[in-house]
């Protein structure tokens, strides 16, 4: 059957909301996306981070893209806390440069995630959801969804994930 895949627009506006509260800024949302898959047969996989590096980004003349995958079988049964720490792993693998690179795990551990849970946790209460970018956010984000459908599928279906 495959794996299907969609947008995850709860899943963006959690990532957004940790992202601020844990002091990400240099994760761009206006390049980034979030996707449930159903139907992985990967063993122990809960997420990914994907990035687009810069060879893609040099043929496609875009900029770089990170899309953060929830595998839904696995990460829709964890508890809420859980969840929170999967989503601050996987945006953990985003470098500041913003630039197609990745963070690897001798950086994006257990140990580093817990410190950062406890600062996303300290921070107070509230989602800040996507109501709440910044103008500028706001901006590139309406841009991206208003492309047309043609550029839209140059930047996007790359042979490696197709929506819709």
């Amino acid at each position: 059957m495959g794996i299907k895949y969609e947008l995850a627009q709860d899943i963006l506006e959690r990532l957004y909301d940790i992202a601020k509260k844990i002091g990400m800024e240099h994760v761009k949302f206006s390049g980034v996306y979030a996707v449930r898959s159903r139907g992985s047969t990967s063993v122990g996989t809960i997420a990914r981070c994907h990035a687009l590096s810069r060879i893609w980004q040099k043929c496609l003349d875009i900029k770089a893209v990170y899309i953060i995958e929830i595998i839904s079988e696995k990460f829709d049964r964890m508890s809420r806390e859980e969840q929170d720490k999967t989503l601050i792993h996987e945006l953990m693998h985003i470098p500041k440069s913003f630039g197609g690179g990745f963070i690897h795990h001798n950086i994006v551990n257990h140990h580093n995630v817990e410190k950062l849970y406890r600062i996303y946790v300290n921070s107070g209460s509230g989602n800040l959801g996507l109501e709440r970018l910044e103008a500028e956010d706001k901006k590139r984000i309406a841009n991206r969804d208003n492309i047309d459908k043609t550029e839209k599928r140059k930047r996007f279906d790359l042979g490696l994930f197709r929506f819709g």
